[in-house]
């Protein structure tokens, strides 16, 4: 389900390859499953979390931060702005997508250089932002 405290975040593919370690958080379940296949289906390496605590907890465990965060807007704990201020003091370099069916919840980022998603979002469009994010 992810990584455990101290190991590496730095995983390689069968030809030697960096496979980028997205941080996939949501407290929906079943979006969380999804979004998991989604993203190794593309060939990233995904730890999950279902709770703000949860992803702060991972984060603090990283020998190196994840390539990008993935988070939902909603979530037990820390929501919104909050938990990606909380995020950003441990991993401030860190790109951060926020995925949200709230339009108007895309203002409470401003100035936190996010990317913001609506919801639904099909899963090329997901991958295709984690790739623009990872640059």
């Amino acid at each position: 389900m992810g990584v455990g405290a101290g190991e590496s975040t730095l995983t390689r593919a069968s030809d030697g390859s960096y496979v980028a370690l997205v941080l996939l958080i949501d407290d929906n379940l079943t979006q969380l499953r999804i979004g998991e296949a989604v993203l190794r289906e593309a060939g990233f390496s995904v730890s999950r979390a279902s709770t703000a605590e949860h992803a702060l907890a991972l984060l603090r465990s990283f020998a190196s931060g994840p390539d990008v965060s993935v988070t939902d807007h909603v979530l037990p704990g820390a929501s919104g702005s909050v938990f990606v201020c909380q995020l950003r003091a441990l991993s401030p370099r860190v790109p951060v997508l926020v995925i949200s069916g709230m339009a108007e919840a895309a203002g409470e980022y401003d100035g936190l250089h996010v990317i913001f998603l609506r919801k639904p979002c099909p899963p090329e469009n997901l991958i295709h932002e984690v790739q623009v994010a990872l640059g």
